[in-house]
Protein backbone atom coordinates (compact mmCIF):
# COMPACT_ATOMS: atom_id res chain seq x y z
CA UNK A 1 0.00 0.00 0.00
CA UNK A 2 1.79 3.16 -1.48
CA UNK A 3 0.25 6.39 -2.72
CA UNK A 4 1.91 6.75 -6.24
CA UNK A 5 4.31 9.90 -6.12
CA UNK A 6 2.70 12.57 -8.04
CA UNK A 7 5.20 14.84 -10.49
CA UNK A 8 4.29 18.12 -11.59
CA UNK A 9 4.16 21.44 -10.80
CA UNK A 10 2.68 22.45 -7.56
CA UNK A 11 -0.37 24.94 -9.06
CA UNK A 12 -1.31 21.59 -11.48
CA UNK A 13 -0.40 19.15 -8.00
CA UNK A 14 -3.28 21.01 -6.25
CA UNK A 15 -5.88 21.16 -9.13
CA UNK A 16 -5.32 17.34 -9.50
CA UNK A 17 -5.69 16.84 -5.57
CA UNK A 18 -9.13 18.81 -5.50
CA UNK A 19 -10.67 17.60 -8.66
CA UNK A 20 -8.83 13.81 -9.63
CA UNK A 21 -8.24 13.17 -5.39
CA UNK A 22 -7.34 9.20 -6.85
CA UNK A 23 -3.91 10.40 -7.32
CA UNK A 24 -3.42 10.80 -3.49
CA UNK A 25 -5.10 8.06 -2.39
CA UNK A 26 -2.92 4.74 -1.46
CA UNK A 27 -3.07 2.49 -4.18
CA UNK A 28 -3.47 -1.18 -3.05
CA UNK A 29 -2.86 -3.71 -6.02
CA UNK A 30 -4.39 -7.02 -5.65
CA UNK A 31 -2.57 -9.03 -3.43
CA UNK A 32 -2.11 -12.44 -5.20
CA UNK A 33 -0.83 -10.64 -7.91
CA UNK A 34 2.68 -10.20 -7.15
CA UNK A 35 4.74 -8.66 -9.58
CA UNK A 36 4.03 -6.05 -12.99
CA UNK A 37 4.25 -9.27 -15.39
CA UNK A 38 1.28 -11.30 -13.43
CA UNK A 39 -0.93 -8.04 -12.94
CA UNK A 40 -0.09 -7.47 -16.53
CA UNK A 41 -1.19 -11.33 -17.36
CA UNK A 42 -4.22 -11.55 -14.81
CA UNK A 43 -5.89 -8.80 -16.64
CA UNK A 44 -5.66 -9.59 -20.11
CA UNK A 45 -7.31 -12.95 -18.90
CA UNK A 46 -9.64 -11.96 -16.14
CA UNK A 47 -11.12 -8.22 -17.19
CA UNK A 48 -14.54 -7.56 -17.60
CA UNK A 49 -16.09 -6.29 -20.60
CA UNK A 50 -18.40 -3.73 -20.67
CA UNK A 51 -21.53 -4.14 -23.25
CA UNK A 52 -20.56 -1.16 -25.63
CA UNK A 53 -22.66 -0.58 -28.38
CA UNK A 54 -20.74 1.35 -30.95
CA UNK A 55 -21.81 3.10 -34.27
CA UNK A 56 -19.04 2.83 -37.17
CA UNK A 57 -17.70 5.40 -39.04
CA UNK A 58 -15.30 4.92 -42.09
CA UNK A 59 -13.39 8.19 -43.29
CA UNK A 60 -11.20 8.33 -46.01
CA UNK A 61 -7.36 9.48 -45.46
CA UNK A 62 -5.88 12.30 -48.10
CA UNK A 63 -3.09 9.54 -49.14
CA UNK A 64 -6.21 7.28 -50.32
CA UNK A 65 -6.65 5.05 -47.36
CA UNK A 66 -9.60 4.79 -44.59
CA UNK A 67 -9.37 5.03 -41.28
CA UNK A 68 -12.37 3.19 -38.64
CA UNK A 69 -13.99 5.40 -36.10
CA UNK A 70 -16.43 3.47 -33.95
CA UNK A 71 -18.78 6.38 -31.80
CA UNK A 72 -20.67 6.51 -29.19
CA UNK A 73 -22.59 9.26 -29.51
CA UNK A 74 -24.38 9.56 -26.07
CA UNK A 75 -27.75 10.79 -27.08
CA UNK A 76 -29.51 10.37 -23.80
CA UNK A 77 -26.85 12.15 -22.19
CA UNK A 78 -28.94 14.45 -19.29
CA UNK A 79 -25.89 16.70 -18.35
CA UNK A 80 -24.92 17.54 -22.25
CA UNK A 81 -28.75 17.12 -24.53
CA UNK A 82 -27.48 19.35 -26.60
CA UNK A 83 -24.57 17.17 -28.96
CA UNK A 84 -23.10 19.89 -30.35
CA UNK A 85 -21.98 21.00 -27.02
CA UNK A 86 -20.95 17.58 -25.75
CA UNK A 87 -17.42 16.75 -24.59
CA UNK A 88 -15.87 14.56 -27.14
CA UNK A 89 -13.60 11.78 -25.19
CA UNK A 90 -10.92 10.20 -28.34
CA UNK A 91 -9.23 6.77 -27.71
CA UNK A 92 -6.53 5.55 -28.82
CA UNK A 93 -5.74 1.73 -28.28
CA UNK A 94 -2.57 0.16 -27.89
CA UNK A 95 -0.07 -1.53 -30.77
CA UNK A 96 -2.50 -4.41 -31.66
CA UNK A 97 -5.90 -3.30 -29.89
CA UNK A 98 -8.97 -1.55 -31.24
CA UNK A 99 -12.41 -0.48 -29.74
CA UNK A 100 -13.20 -4.34 -28.49
CA UNK A 101 -10.47 -4.12 -25.91
CA UNK A 102 -11.50 -4.45 -22.46
CA UNK A 103 -9.57 -1.07 -21.31
CA UNK A 104 -11.13 0.49 -23.99
CA UNK A 105 -14.87 -0.73 -23.22
CA UNK A 106 -13.89 0.38 -19.84
CA UNK A 107 -12.69 3.80 -20.52
CA UNK A 108 -15.96 4.20 -22.37
CA UNK A 109 -17.83 3.23 -19.48
CA UNK A 110 -16.71 5.85 -17.69
CA UNK A 111 -16.90 8.48 -20.26
CA UNK A 112 -20.35 7.73 -21.39
CA UNK A 113 -21.91 7.44 -17.76
CA UNK A 114 -20.74 11.20 -16.96
CA UNK A 115 -22.37 11.84 -20.14
CA UNK A 116 -19.64 12.59 -22.76
CA UNK A 117 -19.04 11.16 -26.16
CA UNK A 118 -16.39 9.21 -27.42
CA UNK A 119 -15.08 7.89 -30.34
CA UNK A 120 -11.96 5.12 -30.74
CA UNK A 121 -9.58 5.81 -33.25
CA UNK A 122 -8.74 2.54 -34.69
CA UNK A 123 -4.92 2.07 -36.54
CA UNK A 124 -5.79 1.56 -40.09
CA UNK A 125 -5.85 -2.53 -40.64
CA UNK A 126 -7.01 -3.21 -37.19
CA UNK A 127 -10.46 -1.89 -36.70
CA UNK A 128 -11.96 -4.89 -39.32
CA UNK A 129 -11.62 -2.54 -42.38
CA UNK A 130 -9.84 -3.31 -45.56
CA UNK A 131 -6.69 -1.25 -46.29
CA UNK A 132 -6.90 0.76 -49.17
CA UNK A 133 -3.17 1.49 -49.54
CA UNK A 134 -0.03 -0.20 -48.46
CA UNK A 135 0.01 1.90 -45.27
CA UNK A 136 -0.21 0.95 -41.76
CA UNK A 137 0.63 2.66 -38.55
CA UNK A 138 3.68 3.48 -36.52
CA UNK A 139 4.05 5.48 -33.14
CA UNK A 140 6.53 8.29 -34.58
CA UNK A 141 3.62 8.98 -37.47
CA UNK A 142 1.05 11.52 -36.56
CA UNK A 143 -1.30 12.51 -39.93
CA UNK A 144 -3.83 9.92 -39.37
CA UNK A 145 -4.72 11.41 -35.80
CA UNK A 146 -4.18 14.44 -37.01
CA UNK A 147 -6.92 14.23 -39.58
CA UNK A 148 -8.89 12.36 -37.37
CA UNK A 149 -9.45 15.60 -34.86
CA UNK A 150 -9.68 17.50 -37.34
CA UNK A 151 -12.77 15.11 -38.71
CA UNK A 152 -14.11 15.15 -35.10
CA UNK A 153 -13.87 18.92 -34.89
CA UNK A 154 -15.58 19.41 -38.20
CA UNK A 155 -18.69 17.83 -37.00
CA UNK A 156 -18.69 18.92 -33.18
CA UNK A 157 -16.74 22.30 -33.21
CA UNK A 158 -17.91 23.81 -30.15
CA UNK A 159 -17.23 20.24 -28.60
CA UNK A 160 -13.91 20.07 -26.50
CA UNK A 161 -12.25 17.48 -27.39
CA UNK A 162 -10.04 15.06 -24.50
CA UNK A 163 -6.97 12.44 -26.21
CA UNK A 164 -6.86 9.24 -24.30
CA UNK A 165 -4.13 7.06 -25.45
CA UNK A 166 -3.01 3.56 -24.52
CA UNK A 167 0.60 2.22 -24.43
CA UNK A 168 1.16 2.98 -28.36
CA UNK A 169 -1.64 5.10 -28.33
CA UNK A 170 -0.10 7.10 -25.88
CA UNK A 171 2.60 7.44 -27.60
CA UNK A 172 1.19 8.60 -30.67
CA UNK A 173 -1.13 11.16 -28.76
CA UNK A 174 2.21 12.61 -26.89
CA UNK A 175 4.11 12.97 -30.52
CA UNK A 176 1.12 14.38 -32.16
CA UNK A 177 0.57 16.76 -28.79
CA UNK A 178 3.94 17.99 -29.50
CA UNK A 179 3.77 18.63 -33.01
CA UNK A 180 0.72 20.99 -33.13
CA UNK A 181 1.57 22.75 -29.75
CA UNK A 182 -1.23 25.20 -29.55
CA UNK A 183 -2.79 23.89 -32.74
CA UNK A 184 -3.95 20.24 -31.71
CA UNK A 185 -7.85 20.90 -31.84
CA UNK A 186 -7.35 18.87 -28.21
CA UNK A 187 -7.70 20.46 -24.50
CA UNK A 188 -5.92 17.77 -22.68
CA UNK A 189 -4.24 14.29 -22.79
CA UNK A 190 -3.99 11.35 -20.44
CA UNK A 191 -1.83 8.67 -21.00
CA UNK A 192 -1.71 4.89 -19.39
CA UNK A 193 1.67 2.49 -19.96
CA UNK A 194 3.44 4.57 -22.38
CA UNK A 195 6.59 3.65 -23.43
CA UNK A 196 8.84 6.36 -23.26
CA UNK A 197 12.34 5.02 -24.66
CA UNK A 198 10.69 2.56 -27.67
CA UNK A 199 14.73 1.05 -27.83
CA UNK A 200 14.78 0.51 -24.19
CA UNK A 201 11.62 -0.74 -23.72
CA UNK A 202 12.43 -3.24 -26.91
CA UNK A 203 15.71 -4.53 -24.27
CA UNK A 204 13.48 -4.82 -21.42
CA UNK A 205 10.31 -6.81 -23.42
CA UNK A 206 13.33 -8.94 -25.47
CA UNK A 207 14.56 -10.14 -21.86
CA UNK A 208 13.76 -14.19 -22.11
CA UNK A 209 10.43 -14.52 -19.50
CA UNK A 210 9.10 -10.90 -21.21
CA UNK A 211 9.66 -12.23 -24.58
CA UNK A 212 7.78 -15.83 -23.36
CA UNK A 213 4.90 -13.99 -21.86
CA UNK A 214 4.32 -10.70 -23.90
CA UNK A 215 6.44 -10.21 -26.60
CA UNK A 216 6.04 -13.68 -28.86
CA UNK A 217 2.30 -13.09 -28.28
CA UNK A 218 2.70 -9.18 -29.78
CA UNK A 219 4.63 -10.06 -32.40
CA UNK A 220 2.19 -12.86 -33.42
CA UNK A 221 -0.48 -10.47 -33.92
CA UNK A 222 1.45 -8.34 -35.65
CA UNK A 223 1.96 -10.87 -38.38
CA UNK A 224 -1.30 -12.03 -38.76
CA UNK A 225 -2.44 -8.61 -39.40
CA UNK A 226 0.16 -8.14 -42.13
CA UNK A 227 -1.35 -11.83 -42.96
CA UNK A 228 -4.78 -10.31 -43.37
CA UNK A 229 -3.59 -7.83 -45.39
CA UNK A 230 -1.12 -9.13 -47.44
CA UNK A 231 -2.50 -8.76 -51.10
CA UNK A 232 -1.65 -5.20 -50.37
CA UNK A 233 1.15 -5.17 -48.37
CA UNK A 234 3.13 -7.40 -50.66
CA UNK A 235 3.60 -4.44 -52.96
CA UNK A 236 6.04 -2.54 -50.40
CA UNK A 237 7.41 -5.29 -48.49
CA UNK A 238 8.69 -8.89 -48.33
CA UNK A 239 5.57 -10.54 -46.50
CA UNK A 240 7.18 -13.74 -46.19
CA UNK A 241 10.47 -12.04 -44.53
CA UNK A 242 8.29 -9.96 -42.05
CA UNK A 243 6.03 -12.97 -41.26
CA UNK A 244 9.56 -15.15 -40.07
CA UNK A 245 10.02 -11.84 -37.45
CA UNK A 246 10.37 -13.34 -33.56
CA UNK A 247 10.20 -10.16 -31.98
CA UNK A 248 8.32 -6.71 -32.21
CA UNK A 249 11.33 -5.16 -32.98
CA UNK A 250 11.88 -8.21 -35.66
CA UNK A 251 8.83 -7.11 -37.16
CA UNK A 252 9.68 -2.84 -37.09
CA UNK A 253 13.08 -4.20 -38.62
CA UNK A 254 11.42 -5.97 -41.28
CA UNK A 255 8.24 -3.70 -41.93
CA UNK A 256 7.24 -0.84 -39.79
CA UNK A 257 10.65 0.93 -40.41
CA UNK A 258 10.66 0.44 -44.24
CA UNK A 259 6.77 1.34 -44.60
CA UNK A 260 7.44 4.55 -42.61
CA UNK A 261 10.81 5.25 -44.85
CA UNK A 262 13.50 4.80 -41.76
CA UNK A 263 16.93 3.48 -42.33
CA UNK A 264 16.70 1.37 -39.86
CA UNK A 265 14.82 0.21 -36.99
CA UNK A 266 16.77 2.38 -34.40
CA UNK A 267 15.90 5.56 -35.98
CA UNK A 268 12.47 4.45 -35.82
CA UNK A 269 12.87 3.70 -32.42
CA UNK A 270 14.60 7.39 -31.42
CA UNK A 271 11.79 9.40 -33.63
CA UNK A 272 9.11 7.17 -31.81
CA UNK A 273 9.96 7.92 -28.16
CA UNK A 274 8.14 10.50 -26.35
CA UNK A 275 10.25 11.78 -23.31
CA UNK A 276 11.99 14.35 -24.65
CA UNK A 277 8.96 16.10 -26.71
CA UNK A 278 7.54 17.10 -23.59
CA UNK A 279 8.24 20.45 -23.16
CA UNK A 280 7.13 21.38 -26.62
CA UNK A 281 3.46 20.18 -25.89
CA UNK A 282 0.78 23.02 -25.00
CA UNK A 283 -2.25 21.33 -23.18
CA UNK A 284 -2.57 19.74 -19.35
CA UNK A 285 -1.71 15.76 -19.66
CA UNK A 286 -1.58 13.59 -17.05
CA UNK A 287 0.73 10.17 -17.19
CA UNK A 288 0.55 7.28 -15.68
CA UNK A 289 2.92 4.45 -15.35
CA UNK A 290 3.70 1.46 -12.75
CA UNK A 291 7.19 1.09 -12.04
CA UNK A 292 7.07 -2.52 -12.77
CA UNK A 293 5.75 -2.11 -15.97
CA UNK A 294 7.68 -4.89 -17.97
CA UNK A 295 7.09 -3.10 -21.32
CA UNK A 296 8.45 0.25 -20.03
CA UNK A 297 11.04 0.57 -17.76
CA UNK A 298 10.82 2.99 -14.70
CA UNK A 299 15.00 4.10 -15.78
CA UNK A 300 13.09 5.57 -18.76
CA UNK A 301 10.11 7.65 -17.13
CA UNK A 302 10.85 11.52 -17.54
CA UNK A 303 10.63 12.95 -14.17
CA UNK A 304 13.67 15.10 -14.47
CA UNK A 305 11.57 16.83 -17.69
CA UNK A 306 8.31 16.86 -16.17
CA UNK A 307 9.36 18.64 -12.85
CA UNK A 308 10.66 21.74 -15.24
CA UNK A 309 6.92 21.61 -17.11
CA UNK A 310 4.10 23.86 -15.69
CA UNK A 311 1.26 21.47 -18.21
CA UNK A 312 2.20 17.88 -17.69
CA UNK A 313 1.99 15.48 -14.39
CA UNK A 314 3.51 12.21 -14.46
CA UNK A 315 2.07 10.15 -11.76
CA UNK A 316 3.50 6.51 -10.83
CA UNK A 317 3.06 3.70 -8.87
CA UNK A 318 4.91 1.05 -7.64
CA UNK A 319 2.91 -1.69 -8.55
CA UNK A 320 0.35 -2.06 -11.47
CA UNK A 321 2.28 -3.65 -15.15
CA UNK A 322 1.52 -2.50 -18.17
CA UNK A 323 -2.44 -1.52 -18.19
CA UNK A 324 -3.34 -3.28 -15.54
CA UNK A 325 -3.34 -1.64 -11.93
CA UNK A 326 -5.67 -3.98 -10.77
CA UNK A 327 -7.09 -3.79 -7.42
CA UNK A 328 -9.37 -6.42 -5.12
CA UNK A 329 -9.20 -9.65 -4.38
CA UNK A 330 -11.45 -10.74 -8.05
CA UNK A 331 -10.21 -7.46 -9.90
CA UNK A 332 -12.47 -8.10 -13.11
CA UNK A 333 -14.49 -4.67 -12.65
CA UNK A 334 -13.27 -0.95 -12.12
CA UNK A 335 -9.27 -0.47 -10.77
CA UNK A 336 -7.43 2.10 -10.03
CA UNK A 337 -6.76 3.16 -13.67
CA UNK A 338 -10.48 3.39 -14.47
CA UNK A 339 -11.16 5.75 -11.54
CA UNK A 340 -8.42 7.85 -12.90
CA UNK A 341 -9.51 7.80 -16.01
CA UNK A 342 -12.89 8.93 -15.38
CA UNK A 343 -12.06 11.35 -12.22
CA UNK A 344 -9.61 13.16 -14.72
CA UNK A 345 -11.46 13.33 -17.87
CA UNK A 346 -14.28 14.83 -15.46
CA UNK A 347 -11.74 17.45 -13.94
CA UNK A 348 -10.47 18.50 -17.68
CA UNK A 349 -14.32 18.91 -18.98
CA UNK A 350 -15.80 20.53 -15.80
CA UNK A 351 -13.45 23.15 -14.54
CA UNK A 352 -11.70 24.51 -17.49
CA UNK A 353 -10.74 27.46 -16.40
CA UNK A 354 -9.10 25.90 -13.54
CA UNK A 355 -6.80 23.47 -15.32
CA UNK A 356 -5.76 26.19 -18.00
CA UNK A 357 -4.46 28.14 -15.06
CA UNK A 358 -3.10 25.40 -12.53
CA UNK A 359 -1.08 24.81 -16.14
CA UNK A 360 -0.71 28.36 -16.83
CA UNK A 361 -2.18 28.59 -19.98
CA UNK A 362 -5.09 30.23 -19.16
CA UNK A 363 -6.12 31.54 -22.55
CA UNK A 364 -7.86 34.49 -20.74
CA UNK A 365 -4.80 35.27 -18.82
CA UNK A 366 -1.92 35.16 -21.46
CA UNK A 367 0.62 36.89 -18.95
CA UNK A 368 -0.20 34.32 -16.06
CA UNK A 369 2.37 31.82 -17.16
CA UNK A 370 5.52 34.03 -16.92
CA UNK A 371 3.96 36.51 -13.86
CA UNK A 372 3.14 34.33 -11.69
CA UNK A 373 6.52 32.14 -11.11
CA UNK A 374 5.55 30.69 -7.60
CA UNK A 375 2.67 28.63 -8.93
CA UNK A 376 5.24 26.35 -11.37
CA UNK A 377 7.48 25.34 -8.68
CA UNK A 378 8.08 21.33 -9.40
CA UNK A 379 6.53 19.11 -6.59
CA UNK A 380 7.32 15.75 -6.13
CA UNK A 381 5.78 13.41 -3.13
CA UNK A 382 9.04 10.64 -3.51
CA UNK A 383 8.35 9.29 0.00
CA UNK A 384 6.18 6.63 -1.51
CA UNK A 385 8.76 5.32 -4.39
Amino acid sequence: MKTPALICSEAFSVFLKKHCPVVAERFCPTPWCWGGRLQTLVCALLKSRPPVSYRNELIRTTDGGQISLDWVDNHTSETYPDSCARPTVLILPGLTGNSQQPYVLHAVSQATRRGYRCVVFNNRGVGGEELLTPVTYCAANTSDLEQVVQHVKGLYPQAPVLGAGVSLGGMILLNYLARKRTESGIVAGITISVAWDALKSSDSMEEPLNWLLFNKHLTNGLCQKVTRHRKILEKVVDVDYVLKARTIREFDERFTSHVFGYKSCVDYYRDASPAKKLPHTAVPILCLNAADDPFSPQSTFPVSIVQTLPNVALLLTAHGGHIAFLQGLFPRGESYMERLFGQFVQAVFEHPKDIERACGIAKDEPSQQHSDGGGEKPSRDVSSQ
